[in-house]
């Protein structure tokens, strides 16, 4: 029989964990399929425009791309044990915290990939070579994945890794397995015995590439237990089960890292939307760039230079609409979080240009 749902991506892939966890997490009927050079050919590169993953296939042949659409598409149809907290609170840091994990914690998890290559070369090698094809010897596995890996190990000083920023960046990841470490201690959970879409977004880093990768992995396990052993239960969850903390609550063991993603990222994404706002005044009707140059960010207190990643904005402003729609006491609980973690300002940037995403592009579009 046909499974309900084919997952086309790969172990070493950081959103194909995000992905892969809701899919178990809500017992659905799937099968993973690694994305080979073959899958690339036939299915993925017609029918989604780029070469990337993951992408899932449903059984009535409607075909998804990027994790947040991937789960929204899914939300919908299985709407048991929802991955949305109804608590407005809960969803707005449920929200900014698949944002974080998407946008900003793929720095370290590039980082920890690639800087140490030296330390982790043949794991690393082997698993992409091992992806795009399954089939070969262990030794053309080594070598084929020499060639694909090349532009993956390439992209790190665009990511903003480099020599004056490592430092920083190290600072940062040791920082948040230790914020982390200290909240999985008393809750499975981001907010509760139930993951929300926020866990999803961190799962993707702190799996594919911080939680499996050898040095990485040597370091989660020795210096945040309750983080590996929070990895463990999302690539193994008890289906459907689970509550989100009652009364909306947000546990106080989460607030040093809302006030680091605060400090740190939330400027970022203000700027790239700002950039995206001047680029879109002067083309109008064009497709979004999906890097328009580079600009200045701080983590770990070292500054360096990152690309514009414009497809930001898009994550963003499902934070922005979220906070800026609450009303009343609703309102002002989210603007005394906000206010006590550093954020309130940001979360009343003002979107004068919409982006959103098109079919069988990777570009955004305006809206």
């Amino acid at each position: 029989m046909t499974a309900q749902y084919t997952l086309y991506g790969g172990q070493l892939s950081l959103y194909t964990g995000k992905a892969r966890a809701y899919l178990r997490y809500k017992g659905l009927d799937f099968e993973e399929l690694p994305a080979t050079r073959e899958v690339y050919k036939s299915l993925i590169v017609p029918r989604v425009g780029a070469p990337i993953v993951p992408v899932l296939v449903s059984a009535d042949d409607q075909v998804v791309q990027d994790t947040t659409d991937i789960i929204d598409f899914l939300e919908d149809r299985h709407r048991q044990a929802s991955v949305y907290p109804q608590g407005p609170l809960q969803r707005l840091v449920a929200l900014l915290l698949e944002f974080y994990g998407d946008e900003w914690l793929v720095i370290p998890a590039m980082h920890y990939r690639w800087s140490v290559l030296d330390d982790q070369y043949e794991f690393i090698m082997r698993e992409f070579g091992a992806l795009s094809a399954p089939d070969a010897s262990e030794e053309e596995q080594i070598r084929i994945g020499e060639k694909v890996s090349a532009p993956f190990r390439g992209s790190i000083p665009a990511l903003g890794v480099t020599e004056s920023t490592i430092p920083g960046i190290e600072r940062a990841y040791a920082a948040l397995l230790e914020q982390l470490d200290l909240h999985f201690a008393q809750y499975d959970f981001l907010l509760g015995s139930r993951p929300s879409i926020g866990d999803f977004g961190l799962m993707g880093p702190l799996y594919a590439h911080l939680g499996r990768d050898p040095v990485p992995r040597a370091m989660m396990e020795a210096q945040a237990p309750h983080v590996y052993r929070w990895v463990q239960r999302m690539n193994a969850p008890s289906p459907c089960s689970g509550e989100f903390l009652a009364g909306d609550r947000i546990p106080d063991s989460l607030l040093p890292l809302l006030a680091t993603l605060c400090r740190d990222f939330l400027p970022d994404a203000v700027d790239v939307v700002a950039h995206n706002e001047s680029w879109l005044a002067q083309h109008p009707g064009g497709n979004l760039p999906r890097v328009l140059g580079m600009h200045s960010f701080t983590t770990g207190g070292e500054q360096g230079e990152r690309y514009i990643h414009s497809y930001s904005q898009w994550m963003f402003q499902r934070c922005l609409d979220h906070f800026q729609a609450l009303a009343g006491e609703d309102r002002t609980r989210a603007e005394v979080l906000l206010g006590s973690v550093g954020g309130l300002e940001a979360m009343k940037t003002q979107i004068h240009r919409r982006v959103a995403r098109k079919v069988g592009q990777l570009e955004l579009v305006e809206v």
